[in-house]
């Protein structure tokens, strides 16, 4: 019977290892990726059906999804997954044109929408929130908001249409302008439960009140993990010490499997 010797343990070890290093300089690849955009410009719009109280992305009480909330492009929201830089800021959002419309459509009234960032829009080869720091969308634009609409905050016939031209009345995308605003703004920000992050998850979410861009108040990169978000949660922490313990348990358990 073969026997697993010492020469083969000291290359699984060394492979282990320039992985794990390899992974360690991920996050400082994808740091640089990220869009950098100004407080204001234009954009795209889309809309999506988010469900009433869901949790997204970013981990903001169900309670924001009475209000109006919109998703962010992934390499504008500054993440990947979870909680981004964008998470809990808010923008005042200007319809201007359905430019996809042939012929393009111009609307005879203003409409407007100040929105909460709370979830994400995630990065693919095509669709409108596939811009990244080599190119804009098919829009021309580095950013798209994703409205979450239908929504019982934002009143059904916010989009203008012309059916009896155009033979329908959704045009799916817009260019918009938008402005970066404080949330008092925002239409939740009067009600408590709509503010802040679902305590239950702990330091996987990140969704500021009012986010001025201040370390202390804005959430880092979920992707670049680069140390724990502002504690936004609307109560105490739930990690106890003995489930922190367990982790650690489990952790040399399986280091000391392996080697």
């Amino acid at each position: 019977m073969l026997s697993c010797s010492n020469s083969n343990t000291t290359p699984l070890s060394q492979i282990l290892s320039f992985i794990l290093t390899f992974l360690s300089f991920l996050p400082r690849i994808w740091a640089s990726a990220w869009i950098d955009y100004s407080p204001d410009g234009y954009a795209t719009m889309t809309h999506y059906t988010l469900p009433e109280n869901f949790i997204a992305a970013c981990g903001c009480t169900p309670s924001s999804t009475d209000h109006p909330t919109a998703a962010m492009n992934q390499m504008a929201y500054g993440s990947s997954t979870s909680y981004g830089p964008a998470c809990g800021q808010c923008f005042n959002l200007t319809l201007l044109d359905a430019f996809t419309a042939n012929p393009r459509f111009y609307p005879n009234v203003t409409k407007s929408v100040v929105v909460k960032v709370t979830d994400l829009c995630p990065l693919s080869s095509s669709g409108w929130c596939n811009a990244t720091t080599h190119g804009p969308n098919a829009g021309g634009n580095y950013l798209n908001f994703d409205l979450a609409w239908p929504s019982s905050s934002i009143p059904d016939d916010f989009f203008p249409s012309d059916e009896a031209f155009y033979g329908f009345t959704d045009f799916g995308v817009w260019n918009i302008s938008y402005q970066s605003v404080s949330c008092t703004n925002w239409q939740g920000w009067n009600q408590a439960a709509a503010l802040g992050s679902v305590a239950s998850l702990g330091y996987s979410a990140c969704c500021p009140d009012d986010p001025t861009g201040n370390p202390n108040d804005t959430c880092p990169s979920y992707s670049d993990d680069n140390g724990i978000p502002p504690d936004t949660q609307t109560s105490g922490c739930i990690f106890s010490s003995s489930v922190s313990l367990l982790v650690v348990l489990l952790a040399v358990s399986l280091i000391s499997y392996l080697f």
